[in-house]
């Protein structure tokens, strides 16, 4: 069963938001125009609650991308994003939600990041969606949203592990950091995930 996982395209990764995504706007068409192709399409969603270890707001001294040591694992500062129920956490309004079988919430523990859609970033808790998509019969995953070199890189990443064929769309995602984006390509490369466009489907 060929599905699509799209990735985070809420309103405080796009230009305008508290962490905004450079263009994050501009993947919302490339996201509707592809859905009608697949068996199958589900989202993840960034959940947090406000506390979050990960914002540098309830770190005193801290700002905005320091970096600071969490259970004994790196760990990124970032603004306050996507806190459960307000305006930034919704999708985007112009994004088609209405083939979407299913919506993963994701960082909805206070004590750990979690940039993958599939587990939290120390691997200790399951979101349920492997389980999910293996009960479905997915084989092919195809995988956009932002940011790319950081949430949809590690639910790809994640999803590779977890035996699934992967394909990153390209035009569908855009990066926080291009230059890391390209690093992080070079190893999608490697793993043998397949980068391709959306023309390509």
């Amino acid at each position: 069963m060929k599905t699509l996982l799209i990735i985070d395209v809420q309103n405080d990764f796009m230009p305008g938001g508290s962490l905004a995504v450079p263009d994050g706007d501009k993947i919302v068409p490339v996201i509707n125009n592809i859905q009608h192709k697949f068996d199958l399409v589900v989202a993840a969603q960034d959940w947090h609650p406000q506390d979050h270890v990960s914002f540098a707001s309830n770190h005193a001294g801290k700002s905005h991308f320091d970096e600071i040591e969490i259970h004994g694992k790196p760990q990124t500062l970032w603004p306050d994003h996507c806190v459960q129920g307000t305006e930034g956490a919704k999708f985007h309004k112009d994004l088609d939600t209405q083939r979407w079988e299913a919506i993963f919430r994701k960082g909805t523990d206070k004590e750990i990041d979690s940039y993958s859609a599939f587990y939290d970033n120390g691997h200790l808790k399951s979101t349920g969606l492997t389980g999910y998509l293996k009960e479905k019969g997915v084989s092919q995953l195809f995988l956009c949203g932002l940011a790319a070199d950081i949430c949809v890189y590690f639910s790809t990443y994640d999803a590779f592990k977890e035996g699934f064929a992967c394909f990153f769309i390209e035009d569908a995602s855009q990066p926080l950091d291009p230059n890391k984006h390209e690093e992080l390509k070079k190893k999608m490369e490697y793993l043998g995930i397949q980068i391709i466009s959306s023309e390509d489907i």
